[in-house]
């Protein structure tokens, strides 16, 4: 059965409790990336989300990683966090136009993250999608959505946002409610529940779940058991899944990746 790629990472590289239990105690700090991207298979860049960061900066990211690596980039908060969504245009082309195309093929999807106060509003939240650039500087951009409010739990939400061909993040958190419709021509997860308890963040039993649930969504398959809200008869293809381990307790992240990893072989 074909399927699209699956990718397992973590949240930024430059964490110190990392320092002696992931990253080796006299690796130099300025190679931490380069370290960082050949044990797991993708980033997100979380810097990207404070401020705006130079081209010269995502070159060189780009440059460090393997070939087959790529980067989630988080998308600036002077976007997500301002009262009118439908007035974003200009800070997302300011967003956009900060070097990301530095990246090159390196470049996978857009994290637009909002706050759990962000109510779901149908007008304003259908004008945002329309703002969002099918390509930047030649290259294609996936676009994908953390909503955090329960107001958005609507088939109106998850019918715009398949129309738009926008993914709606499944976060499996403690502290905010889920959305696990697929809408986009990918899966972007983010796995939040780490806890100090367990070697790798999670039992290995729901590791084996996380993978059977990632193999489904690479397969184009709606995994059973999450919550959904809208019409579930998207179309069955391979889709690129990302699955990113991050927060809940953070320094067992990279752990939790790499044993998820092993486990999709």
């Amino acid at each position: 059965m074909s399927k699209g790629r699956i990718r397992v990472g973590i949240g930024g590289w430059t964490y110190p409790p990392w320092r002696g239990t992931f990253y080796p105690d006299d690796l130099v700090q300025k190679r931490e990336l380069e370290y960082a991207s050949r044990a797991v298979t993708a980033i997100e860049i979380n810097a990207t989300y404070h401020r705006l960061q130079k081209p010269e900066s995502f070159a060189n990211w780009a440059k460090v990683v393997p070939d087959d690596f790529v980067f989630a980039v988080k998308a600036s908060r002077y976007v997500t966090n301002r009262k009118v969504l439908a007035d974003a245009g200009e800070s997302i082309e300011t967003f956009l136009n900060q070097g990301i195309s530095e990246l090159g093929d390196k470049l996978g999807p857009i994290l637009w993250q909002f706050m759990a106060t962000k109510k779901f509003d149908r007008q304003d939240f259908g004008a945002f999608l329309k703002l969002l650039p099918a390509s930047h500087d030649g290259l294609k951009l996936r676009h994908a959505v953390q909503v955090r409010n329960d107001s958005f739990h609507t088939p109106d939400f998850v019918a715009m946002c398949r129309e738009a061909g926008v993914a709606i993040v499944y976060a499996d958190s403690a502290d905010y409610p889920a959305i696990a419709d697929v809408t986009g021509d990918f899966v972007y997860a983010r796995l939040e529940n780490a806890e100090e308890r367990y070697e790798a963040g999670y039992a290995p039993s729901a590791l084996d779940d996380w993978t059977k649930k990632a193999e489904s969504w690479a397969e184009g398959h709606q995994p059973r058991g999450l919550p959904t809200f809208g019409d579930n008869g998207q179309e069955v293809k391979p889709r690129d899944t990302f699955v990113f381990m991050i927060n809940g307790f953070k320094e067992k992240a990279p752990a939790a990746a790499q044993a998820l990893l092993k486990r999709l072989g």
